[in-house]
């Protein structure tokens, strides 16, 4: 497994390279205090769970499984409560049983959660009446209000970031093992505002759909004379931008009997955007580290560029270890998707493709609020299965920012949400997301998508 690393990787190699989007502390000592109270404090994951995402990716890499992996786009501390949590992993189990159902395959459910409390930003800095201030970068860092004791990052909320992220793993893996995840129940996955939407046509659907799973699972134990116990409980596994790179150091650690280090604050930790840069502290860190990871790619990544960095994070071509997390907007995806796919199968490297149609398709309204079009993220997503089926590629998984809250951050979809709509409920304070129903259209869209891969030879 990446038995290519060079011996003079540590977790703390990063600090030798240039390290874009990292705040600026104003108390390095106090960092430094907090860096080492994180890394004394237990792992939030396992190394035999990060390695059975791995085998899953893996699978979802050749096709036999896909990937789903959703949430928030940035935590919030002050959101970690039952019912937010209980919400958002309602909707990924709705839309793991509609894709399931609809293609046959396993889905390895991957939540952006447990940790998404980093974001980077275009600018250093905001002003706002003349007064100049650091830019929020996530209640890890500092906190939105704007105010100089908000906007200064503060070290200290590392370790809250830690506790909250520990408090939303221990919930989760609590439902997922309980009777919440029984497949035998889904009506318990019901959010409390479904019945507004009664009679849409993607709710009709579900409704359906869950009866004739049912009716199924009745029928194999009344065949078999016994309850499929194996379905009572599910796999959700964590995934977070590995941004601050403080954090993430802090949590990696060698574990007994393994070579090499663990991440062990989530399970897939990902390279934005911003920060691949191949001499870079993100790319430096995440070569070191056993984990399957992800890299986001947009539209100014050229071939060459791609192989170079995938010769540093994926020389050994071990399956399930990259994720290549494709971003270009509805209207770049024809332009830059074929070469990039096309470099991989030179390679002859195997990785994981999988869409973000969300943060090449971000706009502003006349009034300045930012919000995605939902017939925009469709296109991108119709696009990038024709793309890959076309030049006998896989895409392998969708990656969202969705929420179970009824929100109108996103415009359009089946109840046609206008500009006019979004201050109804717009509560992001980053990016817009998916509302319940939007993430469900999605769903059943991608389901038809795997509905024709499978009829076709």
């Amino acid at each position: 497994m990446n038995q290519s690393v060079p011996g003079n990787w540590t977790p703390n190699s990063w600090q030798q390279k240039p390290a874009a989007q990292q705040p600026v502390y104003d108390d390095p000592s106090a960092l430094a205090e907090v860096v080492g109270k994180l890394t004394s404090l237990p792992p939030l994951v396992t190394s035999w769970e990060i390695d059975k995402l791995r085998g899953q990716l893996a699978e979802a890499a050749l096709g036999k499984a896909f990937l789903l992996q959703g949430g928030d786009c940035s935590e919030n501390l002050d959101d970690c409560g039952s019912e937010s949590i209980v919400r958002n992993l309602k909707v990924l189990m709705q839309m793991s049983l509609v894709l399931a159902f609809s293609s046959m395959k396993r889905v390895v459910r991957v939540g952006r959660f447990a940790g998404q409390y980093a974001k980077p930003r275009s600018s250093d800095t905001e002003t706002r009446d003349g007064v100049t201030l650091p830019v929020y970068r996530g209640d890890i860092v500092n906190r939105s209000g704007f105010t100089p004791s908000e906007r200064r990052p503060d070290p200290e909320l590392l370790l809250r970031g830690y506790e909250r992220a520990a408090l939303t793993l221990n919930f989760i893996r609590a439902l997922c093992s309980g009777g919440f995840a029984d497949l035998h129940h889904p009506e318990n996955w019901e959010l409390g505002f479904m019945s507004e939407s009664q009679n849409s046509l993607q709710f009709q659907r579900y409704r359906e759909m869950v009866g004739q799973i049912g009716d199924s699972l009745r029928f194999m134990e009344a065949v078999h004379g016994m309850a499929i116990s194996q379905l009572n409980s599910v796999d959700v596994f964590t995934s977070h931008e590995g941004l601050h790179l403080h954090y993430e150091q802090a949590q990696t650690r060698p574990v007994p009997r393994r070579t090499g280090h663990f991440n062990l604050s989530t399970h897939l930790p990902w390279i934005g955007e911003r920060t691949r840069q191949l001499d870079g502290a993100h790319v430096e860190y995440f070569r070191g580290i056993k984990n399957p990871i992800g890299v986001k790619v947009g539209a100014s990544m050229k071939p060459d560029d791609l192989l170079r960095l995938m010769d540093v994070l994926h020389p050994d071509n071990e399956p399930g270890r990259l994720t290549l997390i494709h971003r270009f907007g509805a209207d770049k995806i024809a332009d830059v998707l074929p070469s990039l796919i096309q470099a991989v199968q030179g390679s002859g490297k195997t990785v994981l493709w999988c869409c973000d149609p969300m943060h090449g398709n971000t706009v502003a309204t006349d009034g300045g609020i930012k919000t995605r079009n939902y017939d925009t993220i469709v296109r991108e997503i119709t696009e990038a299965f024709a793309i890959h089926r076309g030049l006998g590629s896989i895409l392998g998984g969708i990656h969202l920012e969705l929420t179970g809250d009824d929100v109108t951050e996103c415009v359009g979809g089946a109840r046609g949400l206008k500009a006019a709509d979004l201050s109804r409920a717009y509560k992001s304070v980053v990016d817009p997301r998916l509302n319940h129903e939007q993430a469900m259209e999605i769903a059943f869209l991608i389901a038809d998508q795997l509905a024709v891969g499978r009829s076709t030879p």
